[in-house]
């Protein structure tokens, strides 16, 4: 099978490099030691209050690399209406610091404005396809900018489905006209748990709409005589992962790609190793930003 041509996505500001998901107990060294990094992911909601430590580490932060925000509670495959006070908070947060990248979950996490800790799926039917995608464009136009949605790790699926994950994925993002955020940690954890070839769904990916990449780890759990795979980030990226990772930038080219690790955080150190791997697999150590 001959390979696509290689497609530059990468919005202006981030380079095609490796970046990790910033956590406080990081603040501090990489300020200090301003490790070679492509760019650097924050959790959204955990910078909507109006002062504190974290902000104020931020800001610092932010004047020496590209940031990207990273969303994990508005819930847009909800039924709910959008909750305006996160709107404005994240529109706050997006004119104050201007990241390169701003991200959501293709997933629901709410009923009558009661929320869920967690990020669950939404039937793969062409009326969640038409729903997400008004509210993706809602979201794009309050925000003024293009918005990624990322395919989320899930446990169980719904009896009815018009489509297989990953055409409903790619339908999605080509309704609701944003980009994509592509885990592949999660195409692997969903490949295993529900019996799908993670390669087949990395071929029908739209790799222009592919301006970012998550990398993570997962916790191996046994089933009676089954493996189950939780998507946990709390380890090193396993080689079945990178294996995956390797076809997925062989299909598509070079992508800012994220180094996510969420629970059990280790030393920076760690973090930059795993994000110097990603590096040598893209073979941009030194590239330049689109």
């Amino acid at each position: 099978m001959s390979k696509p041509p290689t497609h530059d996505a990468a919005p202006s500001g981030v380079p095609c490099r490796a970046g990790i998901g910033l956590r406080a107990p990081h603040y501090r060294p990489v300020l200090e030691k301003r490790p070679d990094l492509g760019w650097l992911e924050v959790h959204s909601e955990n910078y909507f209050s109006a002062g504190g430590p974290a902000l104020h580490y931020l800001e610092r932060i932010r004047e020496h690399y590209p940031l990207s925000l990273h969303g994990v509670g508005l819930s847009l495959g909800s039924a709910d209406p959008l909750n305006p006070h996160h709107l404005q908070r994240l529109r706050g947060l997006v004119e104050r610091f201007e990241p390169a990248l701003v991200s959501e979950h293709l997933s629901w996490s709410s009923v009558d404005q009661r929320y869920l800790h967690d990020l669950l799926p939404l039937p793969h039917t062409r009326e969640a396809i038409t729903h997400v995608a008004s509210r993706v464009q809602q979201l794009q136009d309050y925000l003024g900018r293009e918005v990624l949605l990322e395919n989320i790790s899930d446990y169980l699926r719904y009896d009815h489905a018009d489509f297989p994950e990953w055409e409903f994925l790619a339908e999605t993002i080509q309704a609701a006209g944003c980009g994509l955020l592509l885990d592949v940690n999660n195409v692997y954890v969903n490949a295993v748990n529900h019996g799908f070839d993670p390669y087949r769904y990395i071929d029908h990916m739209p790799s222009r709409q592919v301006r970012e990449i998550h990398l993570a780890g997962h916790t191996v759990n046994r089933v009676g005589e089954h493996e189950l795979l939780i998507d946990t980030h709390n380890r090193r990226v396993p080689p079945p992962v990178w294996d995956l990772y390797r076809y997925t930038v062989e299909r598509m080219g070079a992508r800012a790609t994220l180094i996510e690790w969420d629970a059990d955080i280790p030393a920076l150190d760690v973090l930059l190793e795993e994000a110097a791997a990603a590096d040598t697999i893209q073979g941009t150590r030194h590239a330049v930003p689109a």
